[in-house]
């Protein structure tokens, strides 16, 4: 299984090359970059049918709609009737998306190259495993930015968060978004430093 890491392409183009030796540098390339698209891309899957991104938007939040109200009125049917301040923060309700790799915005890239293609395909029949951010993903992407209010007619619970994840043709693993380092400024660093030396010893006289 290939790990394809949507954020770091160079990191699936050392993958390429690792388990595929014989592939030409310009080859494995365009096979990392093909491999990422299908991920990025990938098909969006909701009560049986398919969903391809960004042109099946409309369709699929419009799909979605029924359940969005269903899961809103059972929020707001088991809400309490009062709530204090020290009370706990309730847990969010997840609606899932499924998603699978999308070959067809893989093989856009590898034009008429028919046999990169065909060994596009043995990857993904060989399995894949997609490292990535929300951001990484267009239909995750988007089911984040709709206007789920408006679509739905619906005022919905702030409780209610739509996850795309990989169930079909891949494996899937989100990253968690990172801390950012604070960097020291060079006032930091000199106030710092400054701390850091050692007081010149004074004879009793202060001398």
């Amino acid at each position: 299984m290939i790990t394809c890491h949507l954020t770091k392409l160079e990191s699936a183009l050392d993958q390429i090359k690792k388990n595929h030796p014989k592939l030409k540098p310009a080859d494995a390339a365009l096979i990392a970059s093909s491999l990422s698209l299908t991920g990025r891309h990938a098909i969006a899957i909701y009560d049986g049918q398919q969903y391809r991104w960004p042109e099946d938007y409309d369709g699929l939040t419009k799909a979605m709609v029924s359940q969005l109200q269903m899961v809103q009125e059972g929020i707001e049917n088991t809400a309490p009737k009062k709530t204090t301040k020290s009370a706990p923060e309730e847990e969010p309700v997840i609606v899932t998306v499924g998603l699978m790799p999308n070959l067809a915005a893989g093989e856009k890239v590898l034009k008429e190259r028919d046999d990169l293609k065909a060994k596009l395909s043995d990857i993904l029949q060989d399995g894949v495993e997609f490292v990535y951010s929300g951001i990484d993903i267009g239909w995750q992407w988007a089911l984040d930015r709709a206007n789920w209010t408006t679509i739905s007619n619906t005022d919905l619970s702030r409780r209610i968060k739509i996850k795309a994840s990989f169930t079909e043709g891949a494996v899937g693993i989100e990253m968690g978004a990172a801390g950012a380092k604070k960097k020291s400024t060079k006032a930091s660093k000199a106030a710092a430093a400054a701390a850091a030396e050692p007081e010149p010893e004074t004879d009793a006289d202060g001398e």
